[in-house]
């Protein structure tokens, strides 16, 4: 979404390949960590809590499967549709702040140098620095600095609805491929395995694209679903059938 009405000429908020910045990676990388967290999860735990109530390999990944397909389409759809309200929501306050600068343009003016005067600046300074941005691109001042949005934070709905869907199914997969290859009597613990040591991976993996400490991550991943498949695979064993 593009947060002016004509191309950006002003600095962008980062400065080539040599100096990247992580917050570049909010957009796709929220949405992946959130698809493959899921996939994981959701698709684990239903494997967990049909093969705790029938002992019927065939049941467990038909389920499996149609988990993995449901749940990335649903995926898909809910990132497309959140981020397309975000968007929308946006597009409506850049509009209403378009209408302000030509209606009332000398009061918008003087809202941004208070805004600047409340980070720092001395009032004449705040006024000055506030007629020379307007005088470059008004819009473009006001949506950055009193609406808070920016290129880096525009939301992109079809490519967080590709992310998620993407990071759902090939996580998913992990857990059901697990059920395929472990052995009928084992398929729970072999299912549980590969869920926790995927968890873990995708911790330290969304940490690492984040930089960010890569323990706390994988601990609070880790926990989530292992709580997530333990309440699922308690719902199986409420059937009264164990294997």
């Amino acid at each position: 979404m593009s947060l002016t009405t004509s191309p950006p000429t002003g600095p962008t908020l980062g400065h080539g390949s040599d100096d990247p910045h992580y917050v570049n990676r909010m957009g796709w990388l929220r949405a992946a960590v959130l698809g493959a967290n899921d996939g994981i999860i959701s698709v684990g735990s239903l494997i967990v809590g049909v093969a705790a109530a029938t002992p019927e390999r065939e049941a467990v990944l038909i389920a499996g499967t149609a988990g993995l397909v449901a749940g990335a389409l649903s995926m898909a759809m809910g990132e497309y549709v959140s981020v397309s309200s975000q968007s929308d929501t946006e597009r409506a306050d850049i509009a209403r702040e378009h209408a302000a600068l030509r209606d009332t343009p000398e009061q918008e003016l003087h809202e941004l140098a208070a805004i600047y005067e409340s980070r720092g600046m001395a009032p004449g300074t705040a006024l000055q620095a506030a007629r020379e941005v307007t005088e470059h691109d008004a819009l473009a001042a006001h949506v950055r600095d009193e609406l808070g949005l920016n290129e880096v934070s525009a939301p992109n709905p079809i490519q967080a609805a590709l992310a998620s869907a993407a990071t759902f199914s090939v996580a998913a997969a992990l857990p059901l491929g697990a059920a395929v290859l472990a052995p009928q009597d084992a398929m729970i613990a072999a299912v549980l395995a590969t869920a926790v040591l995927a968890l873990a991976l995708l911790g330290a993996t969304g940490a690492w694209a984040g930089g960010a400490r890569p323990a706390r991550a994988i601990l609070r991943v880790v926990l989530g679903g292992i709580l997530a498949m333990a309440a699922t695979a308690g719902v199986g064993w409420l059937f009264g059938v164990s294997v």
